[in-house]
């Protein structure tokens, strides 16, 4: 019999859905509204005395004064934020900095204020509602709840508190989840991942859990360490687990380990969470991709992604945007972001209402010879080659091989198999196939012999694990990139000696 709480739960779905049907049926003024309201509530900051937002009337003008930027172009309002100044990209103070990992610049502090970290939480809790909602499954509303994420405990910096983004979120889990969330905040709080991840396990092993939250690579370690400790399928230790929500990466790669670690298959819920903003979620399991979120303070342009490099390419909203084009997504958000190029793709799957799948980074792609090869191109190339197969993948990535020891350049595919391909030479041949399928540019090279077939280089059990590890980079929120254009991750495979 389901509790008044599960219950409730399914009339507070519907209430939501028609809510978020509401702004979705009018996505071109939603956005319109969004943009006046950033505009008008930092007119008086130090960013909008600067791009003159007291002039600003429409879209055209103010792409024409708010250049596109990166974290590095817009460093220089950040550090006065950071250095403790009030009003310069947003009204006051922000309540946070989230803190993330730069490339080039070591830490990034970006900016959570007031009115932007509501959003963050309401569009989590909006994810599983919509679920409710479309499915009627309520069953797993009275069972234990646990979310991998990084540790809460948050650090101070001029009076403003910082730590990572799911470590932040953690303290906003609302009361009527708080006795069903697991872990408990002591175990939360541990930093060493593979500590807290069996930490977790000690935690989790005896109760009924029914959702698990993460980032795919992660939980499967989490169940890899269940399945040790119990000798059992995780559906055997967890009877009631029936949904299972991550963001972060394409789950495709991982559903059939997944599935195979599970012993069944469970319903999930695609999410697309940043320290910038929470852009979307799935809100359709018949669907492909995820609803973009108009409504949550945040102003959407898009770059076409084959165009981005060039000088002055066009930027759109989502009025102009078409299916099946890979975009550059731009953001102006309530937490003092503006014109900002968070690094990823996107491609919409629909335009009513406005779906998105992440396609990859703008700065992760393979394009050393022209051919332009990004990380949607790869996951499918995986896909198809592990379909209707028992070939499991645990991670992978690749990188091109530019000055091969003989022969043609090529790209090089490290992958850590569970299950490895029966017929090896089947699995490349059709790997490149799909590749060549996808993206033209790569056909072409390899069809005018530039470059020859990719190369598969097998990687250890747990290497990437053992990788990540010594780049200080294990767990958490961080992922392997699928594809590089150098050879840095595919030297440190080597150097640890880490393939077979």
């Amino acid at each position: 019999m389901p509790s008044l709480k599960a219950k409730l739960s399914k009339l507070f779905a519907k209430i939501i859905a028609r809510r978020i049907q509401k702004w979705a049926n009018k996505p071109i003024e939603t956005q319109e509204n969004v943009l006046r309201h950033l505009i008008y509530n930092a007119k008086n900051t130090a960013f909008g005395k600067d791009h003159e937002f007291h002039s600003i009337k429409s879209y055209e003008e103010f792409k024409t004064l708010v250049p596109v930027r990166d974290y590095e172009a817009l460093r220089p309002y950040v550090d006065r934020v950071v250095n403790g100044e009030e009003d310069i990209l947003w009204r006051g103070k922000p309540l946070y900095f989230a803190k993330t990992s730069g490339t080039t610049s070591g830490s990034k502090y970006i900016p959570i204020t007031k009115q932007s970290m509501p959003t963050h939480v309401k569009a989590a809790r909006n994810a599983i509602l919509m679920y409710i909602n479309e499915t009627g499954n309520i069953d797993f509303v009275d069972g234990k709840m646990i979310f991998l994420q990084g540790s809460p405990v948050l650090e101070e910096k001029n009076g403003i508190k910082l730590g990572r983004l799911s470590g932040i979120v953690a303290h906003y889990v609302p009361k009527y989840l708080q006795k069903n969330r697991m872990p408990s905040l002591e175990t939360n709080c541990i930093e060493d991942w593979e500590t807290k991840v069996d930490a977790i396990v000690d935690e989790t092993v005896n109760e009924d859990m029914t959702v698990i939250s993460g980032i795919p690579s992660w939980v499967q370690m989490y169940f890899e360490k269940l399945i040790e400790k119990t000798d059992k399928k995780v559906g055997e230790v967890f009877k009631n687990f029936n949904l299972f929500i991550f963001g972060g990466v394409n789950y495709e790669p991982y559903r059939a380990k997944f599935e195979n670690l599970i012993g069944k298959r469970v319903d999930s819920i695609e999410l697309y969470p940043a320290s910038e903003g929470f852009f979307a979620f799935q809100d359709k399991q018949s669907e492909k991709g995820m609803l973009l979120q108009l409504n949550s303070g945040i102003f959407y342009e898009f770059i076409e992604a084959d165009k981005f490099f060039e000088d002055n390419p066009e930027r759109i909203t989502i009025k102009d945007v078409k299916l099946g084009i890979n975009y550059v997504m731009i953001i102006s958000t309530s937490a003092g972001l503006w014109a900002y190029n968070i690094g990823d793709t996107v491609e919409f799957t629909s335009l009513k209402p406005y779906r998105v799948i992440v396609s990859g980074r703008i700065k992760h792609f393979i394009s050393a010879f022209g051919e332009h090869v990004i990380g949607k191109e790869v996951e499918q190339a995986l896909k198809d080659a592990i379909e209707n197969t028992e070939v499991s993948v645990n991670e992978f990535t690749v990188a091109p091989q530019i000055n091969p020891e003989k022969g043609l350049p090529y790209h090089e595919w490290f992958i850590e198999f569970e299950n490895e391909p029966a017929n090896q030479i089947a699995f490349i041949n059709t790997l490149d196939k799909s590749l060549q399928q996808q993206n033209s540019y790569y056909f072409d090279l390899i069809d005018g012999k530039v470059l020859t077939q990719l190369k598969l280089t097998k990687v250890k059990k747990d290497g990437f694990q053992t990788y990540m590890k010594s780049i200080g980079k294990l767990g958490g929120q961080n992922k392997i990139p699928r594809l590089s254009n150098d050879r840095k991750i595919a030297q440190k495979l080597y150097e640890l000696q880490l393939t077979k």
